[in-house]
């Protein structure tokens, strides 16, 4: 599976627990995904298609708990997507199609007639945790993270500008969050390239572990140019530099995760945070930055330590 799948599917395992991000997170997979269809006399039905049975599973999910409607899930054959199937989540008039459509904004009233808005209800996104689940939404609808081994870049693919606009200006509610925009054969997409800035928005969208994952390759590939930078030496000592740091920061990480740094004594937290800090760094280069100075081997003894404490805590 790919990086967005996998990131993807642990977005499909998270449960939204209030009714506001409910509603937007379906407002937001409708909006970017669905398709609307004339049912006769005046109804609507609403087809949400997706190449993964865990995202069908969880907007049914969504849909049954917001809106007390058991949508039905139909496979199909597409030979655009990747595995061949389509999993198309389908809400007819009779699952009150025009209500839902209307409540999230997609179908409105002015001067008595009905019209299909073209970007995203306000009224949908007023708070943070409103906008955290429609951009969970959207992503998953139309999203794609590429794998950070290979580059760095999350796009959300949009149907029109002023949808795309719309997205942008989402995104940017977040601190330092700064998306473009350019325009694509099937419509306009908002896109990151920022590997810090994708770190963040995979928090926002509650993809933490997938996150983790790209902090760690991120930081991986960092010690390494910083290595060949610093040192200027062969590609053996390099990997060994980078070993021994990757293996402290998965140690240190994983007490940071599960106790908190502060379940470390001082001297050993002291050490981790300069880790941290400084992942390409020496044992020497963090031994002078401690007070007191320690020295390479009273250093190397202390993240040993930390790795023991590691390897006893169970997750």
């Amino acid at each position: 599976m790919s990086f967005s799948s996998d990131t993807k599917n642990e977005l499909a395992h998270f449960h939204t627990e209030k009714d506001c991000c409910k509603l937007a997170e379906i407002a937001g997979f409708i909006r970017m995904c669905g398709s609307i269809s004339l049912a006769g006399f005046g109804k609507f039905t609403i087809y949400m298609p997706t190449d993964s049975p865990a995202i069908a599973r969880h907007y049914k999910m969504l849909v049954k708990e917001y809106f007390n409607v058991d949508a039905p899930i139909e496979i199909g054959e597409s030979g655009g997507l990747k595995n061949g199937k389509e999993y198309i989540l389908i809400i007819g008039p009779e699952e009150n199609s025009e209500a839902i459509l209307r409540e999230i904004g997609i179908l409105m009233i002015k001067g008595g007639m009905n019209y299909f808005s073209d970007g995203i209800y306000d009224g949908l996104i007023r708070t943070k945790c409103c906008r955290r689940a429609y951009l969970r939404g959207a992503f998953m609808a139309a999203g794609t993270v590429s794998n950070p081994e290979k580059g760095y870049h999350f796009e959300i693919m949009c149907s029109s500008h002023i949808l795309a606009q719309d997205i942008r200006r989402l995104i940017r509610t977040f601190t330092d969050l700064t998306p473009k925009t350019v325009v694509r054969k099937k419509g306009e997409s908002v896109y990151i390239k920022s590997g810090t800035q994708i770190l963040d928005i995979l928090s926002i969208m509650e993809a933490h572990g997938k996150r983790m994952d790209y902090d760690k390759v991120m930081m991986i590939k960092e010690i390494r140019n910083q290595a060949v930078r610093a040192i200027n030496c062969d590609s053996a000592n390099v990997d060994k530099i980078v070993r021994t740091a990757s293996k402290e920061i998965d140690a240190i990480r994983k007490i940071e995760r599960t106790r908190g740094l502060d379940y470390l004594p001082q001297k050993l937290r002291d050490a981790a945070l300069l880790r941290l800090d400084n992942p390409e760094a020496s044992f020497t280069e963090i031994g002078e930055m401690m007070d007191p100075p320690v020295g390479r081997s009273g250093l190397s003894k202390r993240f040993k330590k930390i790795e023991e404490i590691a390897e006893g805590i169970e997750e």
